[in-house]
């Protein structure tokens, strides 16, 4: 009898795994663009119209926009490691946590991905000073 409950249970969670949600991952290109500071392969995951928080300078921007803006903070604070310290979210809405540093501080990088196409794109992006 044992054994026949044991099956049945171990037949109900395994057809019942496909009915859960496994996060998804913030895409390995995004960390990577962030690491070696390449604005312009950030830029890939842009939506059209990004909300960009970026030290005390916050708004939308078109996508070129918002690059030209990421390239210039690169310019100013080059990186030297970049690392996502939490991430979650579901099928549709994905958000990292990151922790970027530089050679002129470190900074906390905060992203708000939402999925189209099965393409996930970046709608906000925000860069602060960490208090080290």
């Amino acid at each position: 009898m044992k054994k026949v409950i044991s099956i049945i249970i171990i037949s109900f969670v395994l057809m019942n795994l496909g009915s859960f949600s496994i996060p998804q991952e913030i895409p390995r290109d995004i960390a990577i663009a962030f690491k070696v500071g390449n604005a312009e392969e950030l830029s890939r995951f842009f939506n059209n119209n990004i909300e960009l928080v970026i030290l005390d300078k916050e708004d939308v921007y078109s996508k070129a926009q918002a690059e030209q803006i990421i390239d210039n903070f690169f310019t100013d604070h080059f990186p030297k490691t970049f690392q996502i310290i939490h991430q979650g979210g579901g099928d549709e809405t994905q958000f990292a946590i990151g922790k970027l540093v530089t050679f002129n501080g470190t900074f906390r990088v905060y992203l708000l991905l939402k999925t189209k196409n099965d393409k996930p794109f970046i709608h906000q992006l925000r860069i602060e000073k960490e208090n080290e």
